[in-house]
């Protein structure tokens, strides 16, 4: 490790020589200075650890030379040594920022003393910021390290979600492929009402599995080719509560279970399984109902073929109010017909692409 370096200014040169030479035979490098401004030509040729300095000298004095140090690197601390014996000096040094004030004439130790406290000085303040330099290092490195976990745990999640609507497509083959359009319709929509992207993910995945509960409906019901009895109609309405029941223990879906929970819910309050009303209905329930209708009315059923998109636009402003929440419609109507037309064909690509195709 290299000798600390000392800069040594007084306008004396008995005691410059002095100086240096005592702290020179401590292990420190040492230089002089004859005034203020030879002491600012001195720092700015090479660093220094400390520096010495008297405090009356003709032109820049030792309280103007603090200042100027202090300007050049404010960790260098500053030593004054002077033979005022004047209290009102010596608060005004340490107001300036002096670290320690030596009286002349002093002992070689107490020189000493206070020389190796202002270096102690400086280098836990060196240490420490170096310490803090790695602390945010670590820090901006775990984070990263954080993040594409968690990227990487949100695909997971997908890919998962992905599995769960295969295993409903296969149990419900009539509406194959509805999760997936539905999700990107709802994706567009909510976007362009201003859904920022935590909560965007989040509707995107109620509405991707808003049928999951009817994993947990009988096939004869769920199959059914003609009208559903009143009571298996009550059955049926259970998928709701039954979706709930299933997602809300996960914690990554708590929030899109709500939705789950509350995508037959209707503007009016006539929906189920709650008879919620207007904004008690969370807004991904109410931009799905939107999207869900839409794209049940421009798609083949068994018992019907598919209505034009005009035509279905028409019947999804016919109820805004009532079925619909208007501000949903209102943000509907001014998407262009060419991106639920492209929606609908493209229906095939997975949950994730959909999210970052609505982007």
């Amino acid at each position: 490790m290299s000798a600390e370096r000392i800069l040594i200014v007084d306008d004396e040169e008995a005691i410059r020589e002095v100086v240096s030479t005592l702290l020179t035979a401590q292990g420190y490098q040492c230089k002089t200075a004859p005034n203020g401004e030879e002491a600012i030509r001195a720092m700015r040729e090479g660093g220094f650890d400390l520096v010495l300095s008297d405090l009356v000298m003709p032109g820049v004095d030792g309280l103007k030379l603090i200042e100027m140090v202090r300007g050049y690197d404010a960790d260098i601390p500053v030593i004054m040594v002077t033979a005022m014996h004047d209290i009102s000096t010596a608060i005004e040094a340490m107001r300036r920022g002096a670290y320690d004030y030596i009286l002349k004439p002093f002992e070689k130790e107490q020189l000493f003393l206070s020389v190796r406290r202002a270096l102690e000085h400086r280098r836990l303040i060196y240490e420490n910021r170096l310490y803090q330099q790695e602390l945010e290092r670590r820090v901006e490195e775990r984070t990263l390290q954080l993040s594409q976990a968690l990227e990487e745990l949100e695909q997971s999640y997908d890919y998962t979600l992905e599995a769960l609507a295969s295993a409903l497509d296969l149990k419900d083959a009539e509406t194959e492929g509805h999760c997936q359009r539905v999700t990107a319709m709802t994706i567009v929509m909510a976007r362009a009402m201003g859904v920022g992207e935590a909560e965007l993910r989040q509707i995107a995945r109620g509405a991707f599995l808003h049928d999951i509960g009817k994993m947990g409906i009988p096939d004869s019901i769920l199959r059914k080719p003609g009208p559903l009895t009143p009571e298996e109609t009550t059955i049926m309405r259970t998928h709701c509560d039954i979706g709930y029941q299933v997602l809300e223990r996960i914690p990554f879906l708590r929030e899109a279970s709500e939705i789950v929970l509350s995508h037959q819910e209707k503007f009016d309050g006539s929906g189920y399984p709650r008879n919620l009303k207007g904004d008690q209905i969370p807004l991904g329930a109410r931009v799905f109902a939107v999207a869900d209708t839409l794209d049940a009315m421009i798609s083949d059923r068994p018992y019907r073929k598919a209505l034009p998109l005009d035509q279905a636009k028409d019947e999804i402003r016919r109820h805004a109010g009532s079925q619909f929440d208007p501000r949903v419609v209102e943000v509907f109507d001014t998407i262009p017909d060419t991106v639920w037309v492209e929606l609908r064909q493209n229906y095939q690509k997975p949950f994730h692409d959909y999210e970052t195709k609505a982007q």
